[in-house]
Order: structure tokens, then C-alpha cells, then sequence
């Protein structure tokens, strides 16, 4: 990374701290020399993510819900930068309960934008979402140019990034948001109705089960994996540009593979530890509503003015998240 990262001296609230891609920028917030506190309500974030930071005095855990604008107001005293995470992901539950996503999604951060002003906190770093280009088929993906979107949780997303727009312009606390596209890596959850597709395809796999694919497999995403995702992070907390504030940049790696390569990728890294899986097949099903055909990034302007350089690619990714996977499933049995 060509810039050097040091958050000594910094007490930086993560709100989904206990949640996949939250408890990894905890874990390197610490690592960087930061003071860290948490804010989660567990509801889709797990304790078992954050008990490594438990030990540790510059860690700091609060159990609370960003729809309560006291526990917000509380969690950000004293801290010098916000790292909001904190959401009701999946495309399929805000089609399912399109209230409860508004809710935390949108009245959720509100609450930490507003509670961020109050304590007097200039720097606001957000996760935005790649669902935000909607029915635009142009690609890649340009920050600048937009869709409709297609589900009620890229509507909620779409509504975050304005509300930052209008808190920038309105009362000066920079904001930078951070558009994923796909993320997956270790700790990222194989359970539930609203698994991501990766964990749902190892866990599949591991179990002999035949994965189930949405549509033929022709669908395709520009993966992203986690520790890139930690790099922009910590370049957006540190970066000291003025140009690069108030801006929104597309988190990826700038590349495209398809649903069906995904699969092949998953199969062919697993046999090698187990012979019998590279036999199974994938179940075919019918496309979910809301789904974006093809989603890639074009990465130019996080490297441009936040200097983003991702060091990890689709493959090596999944190679890690393999190893994880398989260590967790060995410790299980």
C-alpha cells in the first residue's frame, strides 16, 4: 500500500463491528493502533466475531441498535471518526420485508449521520453498495453514472448516499462512501435464509449437497474480497486529500465472473481436499426478483484520489476463503 496507515491516538466507533466485514476492519483498526468501539445489536452479526478483540483494552463492545438514536448518540462520545456498517443486507429479505429494511437501513443511518454532527465528529465513512446502479447496463460500473434501482434495499442504499451528500454540503461532516460490489471471505455467514452465494456453495459442496444456482449461471459479479475491501477502508479514514471527501467510489477489483465459473472455481479448489465433490452437480432454478444481471467496477477513481490498489484478485481470494471454510468444518468434527 503506498500510503502509510496510523490510527494512533484515534477512537474510531464501527457500528456492525460483530458482522462479517465489520468485525475484519475491527481487528485491523487495532491492528493500526486505533482505540475501537462496537456498536451491534447481534441481530445478523455474531459475538463469536468479536471475542479475539474482547481481551484486548483498546476494544471496546456495545450491545445496541442504530433505530435507537440514544444508543447512536452514546456510542459516538468521544470518538474522532465513525466507520458505519451497520445495515440490513440481501436483496431477497427487503423484497420479503421491504419495513424492517427502511427502518434500519435508512432511519438507522440517519440516526448515526445526526448523532456523528452532535459529537462534533468531521469524518463519516460509509459502506454503500453496488445494488445502487440498479437497471443500468453500461459497463463497468462509473460512480457517476446511475440506474433505477431494482429492490427496496438498493433503494435504502441509493437514499444513504444522498443523505451524506446533503450532510457534506449542509453541515461540513465528510463523508466518504464506499460502493462493495460482492464481498466474501472468512467469517462471512454459510447460514440462514440470506447466505451469501459463496459460504452457500462451500457449505453445499463440503456436504455433498448439490449447489443451488438462481437462473443458468450466465449472471455475473466482480467478487471482492475482504481484505481489499479493509484496504479502502483505512484509506478512506486516513486519507487527507480535500477532493477525495465527499465522494463515493466503487470497492472491487474490475473484473467479471460468472455465477457458473464461480461454482467451477469452488468444486476445483475443494476436490483437492476432498476427491468426491469435484462429481456434484449444480441445481438450476428459476432468476430472483431484483437481481442485477452483471455487475463489474471500474476501480480508476478509488485509485485515483484514495490511492486503492487491490491486492487481492478473484482467485487467491477464494483460495483463502477455501482454507477457512474447510479449517472451520475440520474443527466442527
Amino acid at each position: 500500500m503506498a500510503q502509510q496507515i496510523s490510527l494512533h491516538a484515534k477512537t474510531i466507533l464501527v457500528t456492525g463491528g460483530a458482522g462479517f466485514i465489520g468485525s475484519h476492519l475491527v481487528g485491523a483498526f487495532l491492528h493500526h493502533g486505533a482505540r475501537v468501539r462496537c456498536l451491534d445489536n447481534l441481530s445478523t452479526g455474531h459475538f463469536k466475531n468479536i471475542e479475539p478483540f474482547l481481551k484486548n483494552d483498546d476494544f471496546h463492545f456495545i450491545e445496541g441498535d442504530i433505530r435507537d438514536y440514544d444508543a447512536c448518540a452514546k456510542a459516538t462520545q468521544g470518538c474522532n471518526l465513525v466507520c458505519h456498517q451497520a445495515a440490513l443486507g440481501s436483496v431477497p429479505r427487503s423484497i420479503e420485508d421491504p419495513l424492517t429494511t427502511n427502518a434500519v437501513n435508512i432511519t438507522g443511518f440517519l440516526n448515526m449521520l445526526q448523532a456523528t454532527k452532535a459529537a462534533g465528529i468531521n469524518r463519516f465513512i460509509y459502506a454503500a453498495s453496488s445494488s445502487t446502479y440498479g437497471d443500468s447496463k453500461t459497463l463497468p460500473k462509473v460512480e457517476e453514472n446511475i440506474g433505477k434501482p431494482l429492490s427496496p434495499y438498493a433503494v435504502t442504499k441509493y437514499v444513504n448516499e444522498l443523505y451524506a451528500d446533503v450532510f457534506a454540503k449542509t453541515y461540513g461532516v465528510e463523508c466518504i462512501g464506499l460502493r462493495y460490489f460482492n464481498v466474501f471471505g472468512p467469517r462471512q455467514d454459510k447460514d440462514g435464509a440470506y447466505a451469501a452465494v459463496i459460504p452457500k456453495f462451500v457449505a453445499a459442496l463440503i456436504n455433498h449437497e448439490p449447489p443451488h444456482i438462481n437462473g443458468d449461471g450466465s449472471f455475473s459479479r466482480d467478487f471482492t474480497y475482504i481484505e481489499n475491501v479493509v484496504q479502502a477502508n483505512l484509506l478512506a479514514l486516513n486519507t487527507a486529500s480535500a477532493k477525495a471527501v465527499n465522494q463515493v467510489y466503487n470497492i472491487a477489483v474490475g473484473e467479471r465472473t460468472t455465477i457458473q465459473q464461480l461454482f467451477e472455481a469452488l468444486q476445483k479448489g475443494l476436490s483437492k481436499l476432498d476427491p468426491e465433490i469435484q462429481d456434484i452437480q449444480p441445481q438450476y432454478g428459476p432468476q430472483r426478483a431484483g437481481d442485477v444481471p452483471h455487475s463489474q467496477a471500474s476501480i480508476e477513481k478509488a485509485k485515483e484520489l484514495l490511492g486503492y490498489d487491490p491486492k487481492y484478485k478473484f482467485a487467491q481470494g477464494i483460495e483463502e476463503s477455501i482454507a477457512w471454510y474447510w479449517a472451520q468444518m475440520q474443527k466442527q468434527h
